[in-house]
C-alpha cells in the first residue's frame, strides 16, 4: 500500500477504447451546430494525427444534397480522406443499420 491507501500494483485505469483494452486508434468527434467551423477542425486534426474524417450528418450521405447540408466542398475533401458522404440517392432508405455497416466498411 501506498501513503495514499492505494495499492502499489495498481494499474491506472484505462477508458473504453483505451490501448490496453482494445487495438483500435481513438476517435475524436466533433459536434456542434452549421457553420461553426467543424470541418475546418476535422481537417485540421486528420491532417495532424494521420487521420480521416468519417461523415455522421444525416443529410450529408446523400449525393445532390450539397445547398443547404454545409457538405465540404472538394477542395476540403482533398484535404483529409473523407467517408460516407454522397453515398446514397436522395430516393434510397438509408437507415442507422446500413449506415453502421457503412461505417464499419470505411475504416
Amino acid at each position: 500500500m501506498t501513503a495514499g491507501g492505494e495499492r502499489e500494483d495498481a494499474r491506472p485505469p484505462v477508458v473504453a477504447g483505451g490501448e490496453r483494452d482494445n487495438p483500435r486508434p481513438p476517435v475524436v468527434v466533433v459536434t456542434g451546430p452549421t457553420s461553426a467551423g467543424k470541418t475546418h477542425l476535422a481537417i485540421a486534426l486528420a491532417r495532424r494525427f494521420d487521420g480521416e474524417i468519417v461523415n455522421a450528418d444525416s443529410m450529408q450521405v446523400y449525393r445532390g444534397m450539397d445547398i443547404g447540408t454545409a457538405k465540404p466542398t472538394v477542395d476540403e475533401q482533398a484535404q483529409a480522406p473523407h467517408h460516407l458522404l454522397d453515398v446514397a440517392a436522395p430516393d434510397f432508405p438509408y437507415n442507422a443499420g446500413r449506415y453502421v455497416h457503412d461505417a464499419r466498411t470505411a475504416a
